[in-house]
């Protein structure tokens, strides 16, 4: 089984029962906190640092 390393505003959405527009806004937000530039993707690992979940959770709600 192969893992993604990026995470998109549709997983946020899962994973935070909020809209895909939520989504959007916290990754930006999060671009913004790690100096990324707008075509950067931020990682599972970053998102999870960021928002305090643990990854491993994380990657299973992804699956």
């Amino acid at each position: 089984m192969k893992k993604r390393i990026c995470i998109y505003p549709k997983d946020v959405a899962i994973i935070t029962g909020k809209t895909e527009r939520y989504g959007r806004s916290l990754l930006k937000r999060i671009r913004e906190r790690l100096n990324k530039e707008k075509h950067q993707v931020v990682s599972v690992s970053e998102f999870c640092d960021y928002i305090g979940l643990d990854e491993e959770e994380v990657r299973r709600v992804m699956m």
